[in-house]
């Protein structure tokens, strides 16, 4: 593993400790068309989802639909988990110019909020995991059935209707600093625009037809945006409760194996938490890791360098012992 100290593009932000009342941090609060611009992108996506079955059952399901589909989770997913994720949030390797804008613009296509702001909530996440000022933990009301009933709700969506925000210049200063990433994040309303219209025009000219296009909008946009937040919050809400722990980690995070591949990979969470730098989650033979093998052609390409893949000696050090 590289120990190269991150340059201040790709630098992983700070992790504070101290509680985000700090009276020289200027508190962000959501405003009410923020709020509403919200509940329609989360509930008209699932609803969506919801009627995906019938859907399908009668009319309006092909291989066209199918392809566009996996081709758009694939793009936006990976942009969350290869992007927001490892890549702004974690400093898991460093990226060029272009595939900084990529990533970017790709993360900003799964519709789950602008690259500054997600990468500060997901940092200060870390800073607090599963303690008070994480900002969506399922432990939040205790452990009795019903508070833990409450927390996974919270920990999965009602923490997004927060109105009380993540300081973005107290855990994301460098993404701030960021020219690049300040056009892409000023940039987030036209992105969202495209990532849900796109496929309707792609299905469209591939079929020649209104049908097409109606069609793919349903499913590549609609299904697509829901089913990929639904998944990325599982492993905030999930991952946060049940599954193996085979590593130390100061919270509660755990590997659902069953959740890896339409995660791509993230799920194997507990390592993540163990060693948050870490390119690479699934370590273990058999632990299905998209995200990680799309870093591992980026370096191949010569686009990504200094990865910080697992080192040996430092996975045992945080594998947990038995007597």
């Amino acid at each position: 593993m590289t120990t190269a100290t991150p340059s201040a593009e790709t630098a992983p932000g700070p992790e504070p400790t101290a509680p985000d009342a700090t009276p020289s941090v200027a508190r962000e609060t959501k405003r009410g068309g923020e709020q509403a611009a919200l509940a329609l992108f989360i509930g008209i996506p699932f609803l969506a989802l919801l009627a995906a079955v019938p859907v399908a059952w009668g009319w309006g399901l092909g291989w066209h639909d199918i392809v566009i589909a996996l081709v758009m989770y694939a793009i936006a997913g990976h942009g969350i988990t290869v992007g927001f994720h490892r890549h702004f949030t974690h400093g898991s390797f460093k990226a060029s110019r272009g595939l900084k804008v990529a990533l970017a613009v790709a993360g900003s296509m799964a519709i789950q909020g602008p690259v500054v702001r997600w990468v500060a909530d997901h940092r200060r996440h870390h800073a607090f995991s599963d303690r008070d000022g994480d900002p969506h933990s399922p432990w939040r009301y205790g452990e009795t059935i019903p508070a833990l009933a409450k927390g996974l709700w919270w920990a999965h969506t009602g923490w997004l209707f927060d109105v009380e925000q993540t300081p973005r210049s107290k855990y994301a200063p460098d993404l701030m600093a960021d020219t690049d990433l300040q056009k892409v994040d000023r940039a987030f309303p036209l992105i969202v625009a495209g990532s849900m219209l796109f496929p309707a025009l792609v299905g469209g000219l591939w079929s020649m037809s209104w049908q097409g296009a109606l069609t793919a909008f349903f499913w590549a946009s609609l299904v697509r945006v829901s089913l990929l937040h639904h998944v990325t919050w599982s492993i905030n809400s999930i991952c946060h409760t049940i599954g193996e722990r085979p590593f130390k980690s100061r919270d509660r995070s755990g590997n659902v194996w069953w959740l890896a591949v339409l995660s791509m990979g993230e799920s194997w969470h507990n390592l993540h938490h163990a060693d948050p730098t870490c390119a690479r989650h699934g370590i273990e033979k058999g632990q299905l890791d998209s995200t990680a093998r799309v870093i591992w052609a980026f370096e191949k390409l010569g686009w990504a360098t200094d990865v910080r893949w697992p080192v040996a000696k430092r996975i045992a050090a945080r594998r947990v012992t038995t007597a």
